[in-house]
């Protein structure tokens, strides 16, 4: 019997123009109404844009402009930083889950 090995579906970070699993990447979504969120989910209505989740992808981001581009919209810079700062947490947030302490430094209560 062969198992079917599953797709990862990738994505392309409009800052680098790399491809990475989508798990990986922050989407950006521009509704019809012309607005702009962070789509923390993937699944915001309306449509989206990927970068990667790492500090120099979201400052390559506000640089390039690269959200005008993709949604042909006049993104305002406060956006730029609120991407930066939420990129900043999760950055954060992975080095925290990927931190491992050693019993030997844990405090002793005997």
């Amino acid at each position: 019997m062969v198992v079917k090995q599953k797709k990862i579906p990738l994505r392309t970070s409009l800052a680098s123009n790399q491809q990475f699993p989508k798990k990986e990447l922050l989407r950006i979504a521009f509704n019809k109404e012309g607005q702009i969120s962070i789509d923390p989910t993937g699944r915001a209505h309306g449509r989206g844009a990927y970068i990667g989740i790492s500090l120099e992808e979201a400052e390559l981001a506000k640089s390039k402009k690269v959200f005008n581009r993709a949604f042909s919209a006049d993104i305002s810079d406060d956006f730029y930083d609120e991407v930066i700062d939420y990129v900043n947490h999760l950055v954060g947030r992975r080095e925290l889950a990927n931190k491992v302490y050693s019993a030997e430094l844990a405090p002793d209560y005997d």
